[in-house]
């Protein structure tokens, strides 16, 4: 793994509460390597979500720089920056935001309406079978378990073939035993070459993948 899909640079992001700045981020310097699997770990409020949102491009820094296959994203106009996020970037939330009136296999494909991609109907069914969802396909969010519920998430992350997944705290609303299978499911994807980002609270989860990134208070915390 030598090229970095995205790298940050002595990023800061400072949110104003009243009268007093809050450091959300203080100073981070990291990058994502092509084909690694990272997990981010740190108490509440130690800026997790923050970072997976400047990586993810949905917010942007006070200060620093973020570079996404080499080139920068500092200044690029919203309508730019939004197709790079589609194109480069799939995301996977705690909240599966699935739509409930769509299937299964509509909710995977409701990306590709805004994309001008071919073989929608091949690459949802190519999904759907390596989720195992296939049997779940004119399903509904609500005929479904929560474990299925992540999947279909997850398949609606990969349908524009992203460079890298980033997810926020995927397990939260999960038993332990479907988180350890969404743990699963990512190394799967990982050993076919997927970059992925993973933000979670559960440190013996996180160990699964290649690198852990401990955050406290903004920072990245000493090993």
């Amino acid at each position: 793994m030598n090229t970095a899909v995205i790298n940050i640079t002595n990023l800061t992001k400072l949110y104003k509460r009243g009268s007093e700045e809050v450091h959300a981020l203080k100073d981070v310097t990291m990058s994502i390597e092509q084909g690694e699997f990272l997990s981010i770990v740190g108490p509440s409020g130690s800026g997790k979500s923050t970072l997976l949102h400047m990586l993810g491009l949905l917010d942007t820094p006070t200060s620093g720089g973020i570079a996404l296959n080499g080139h920068s994203t500092i200044d690029i106009n919203q309508g730019r920056l939004a197709k790079i996020r589609r194109d480069n970037i799939g995301f996977v939330f705690q909240q599966f935001l699935l739509l409930p009136t769509l299937t299964v296999r509509e909710n995977i494909e409701l990306p590709l309406l805004f994309s001008k991609k071919n073989g929608k109907s091949e690459r949802v069914t190519e999904i759907m079978g390596l989720l195992g969802l296939a049997h779940r396909a004119e399903h509904l969010p609500h005929q479904l378990s929560g474990g299925e519920m992540q999947r279909v998430s997850i398949g609606r992350a990969l349908i524009n073939e992203p460079k890298v997944i980033l997810a926020d705290e995927p397990t939260g609303n999960l038993d332990s035993a479907t988180a350890e299978k969404i743990f699963e499911l990512f190394r799967k994807l990982n050993n076919a070459g997927l970059s992925l980002v993973v933000v979670t609270h559960n440190v013996d989860l996180a160990k699964i993948a290649h690198r852990v990134i401990g955050l406290k208070d903004g920072t990245i915390a000493a090993n």
